[in-house]
């Protein structure tokens, strides 16, 4: 009889009924947690085998709920990357943020009539403010424990973007800037590396928030890819000695703005505007995008002076990111790996409507980001 089975057996002769399902659930979930992080290890645990490739690092705990009640997870870490178990629910901290939003704003008398609502056919109406309190607590450790973590290794691109939700603030409502930032090392895994809540896109606002992972072990940058922000370009140049890369995208909405309506096509081309200056994104390496660039903007610069002036300023921005391999160019110029994060945001505070306070606002997007965050350490596994 193997040990496994005398290891269920002994629990099962030793549990009453009531508890018998529950055990049998813990008993199979860290199983299944072990054989999981066996074979990403490559060997068993205190196994000596030339086929290892990554090695334990302790446990994290967490409770599951199920319907036969919590179950006290023992969540194994490895040195190299992340393991998170596929079976459990990887919206479940994200619906508890957002439950903890809601009955913050209906408990403080401040939420809008829909939220109300919502609190009613969620039947939150009786709770305490001691409960949202206990719960906001909980959320807010896990979120706190995530956003401060240590970050190891080398990590050469850094996504940076913001999305905008309402907040109150000295019982005004205003627009607050939600900050993330999306880093990608150098085995190619893709983590949630920072975020943070401001009203200011000014340089010191962005030094600051560069500032806090870089203290906390972020390293190796080389590229940042953001919208054009000359407060954030200093800031990373001065913070991460890095170069800015301008999306692309962003530029030919402001290229096509500066052609005008009656002016999309560059005198003497066939395309219009943005195919035209899109050619130069189709060369094979920097130099001859360069060359390109310069060629269209000429082309441009007797009818459309304004066009060409703003393609001479950004020429740099624009095309940092043909400096860069190949086979990495289609997603370093642009934010498309923050797009579905910012999705999700702005699905929730839909939700909310208007955030009781800027806790509020940390709390729901820092779980939405531990979250996904966790899902991408599963598809990486």
């Amino acid at each position: 009889m193997t040990d496994e089975k005398i290891a269920l057996r002994a629990l099962l002769e030793k549990s009453s009924d009531a508890n018998v399902l529950r055990d049998m659930i813990d008993f199979a979930a860290h199983r299944l947690m072990e054989l999981d992080v066996d074979g990403l290890c490559g060997a068993g645990h205190g196994e000596r085998s030339a086929e290892r490739v990554n090695q334990r690092n302790g446990y994290r705990d967490r409770d599951w709920q199920t319907r036969a009640g919590t179950v006290e997870l023992r969540i194994p870490k490895l040195r190299k990357g992340a393991y998170f178990p596929a079976f459990l629910e990887p919206r479940r901290m994200a619906e508890k943020a957002l439950t903890a939003v809601i009955q913050e704003a209906s408990i403080q008398g401040i939420s809008t009539r829909s939220v109300d609502d919502l609190v009613k056919a969620m039947g939150m109406e009786g709770i305490s403010k001691s409960q949202v309190s206990r719960l906001c607590a909980e959320i807010d450790e896990r979120v706190q424990s995530f956003l401060t973590r240590p970050i190891e290794g080398d990590w050469p691109y850094l996504w940076l973007d913001a999305t905008y939700v309402k907040a109150r603030r000295d019982r005004h409502i205003v627009s607050v800037a939600v900050i993330i930032a999306v880093g990608v090392n150098t085995d190619g895994r893709r983590e949630v590396l920072g975020m943070t809540v401001g009203h200011s896109e000014a340089e010191p606002f962005w030094v600051e928030f560069l500032r806090s992972p870089t203290r906390r072990g972020l390293r190796g940058v080389k590229l940042v890819t953001a919208d054009a922000h000359e407060g954030l370009k200093a800031a990373v140049t001065k913070v991460l000695s890095a170069t800015a890369q301008r999306w692309r995208v962003h530029f030919l909405r402001n290229a096509l703005a500066y052609a005008g309506k009656s002016q999309r096509r560059i005198p003497g081309s066939r395309p219009g505007t943005s195919a035209w200056i899109g050619t130069a994104f189709a060369q094979h390496d920097a130099e001859a995008a360069r060359k390109q660039w310069r060629q269209v903007a000429d082309q441009a610069r007797p009818r459309l002076p304004r066009l060409a002036n703003l393609m001479d300023e950004a020429e740099a921005d624009v095309l940092a990111y043909m400096n860069f391999p190949v086979q990495h160019r289609p997603k370093l110029h642009s934010t498309n790996p923050l797009e579905r994060l910012n999705g999700e945001i702005k699905r929730r505070s839909d939700v909310v409507g208007i955030f009781p306070n800027e806790d509020a606002v940390v709390r729901l997007v820092g779980a939405l980001l531990l979250e996904q965050h966790e899902e991408w350490a599963v598809q990486r596994a």
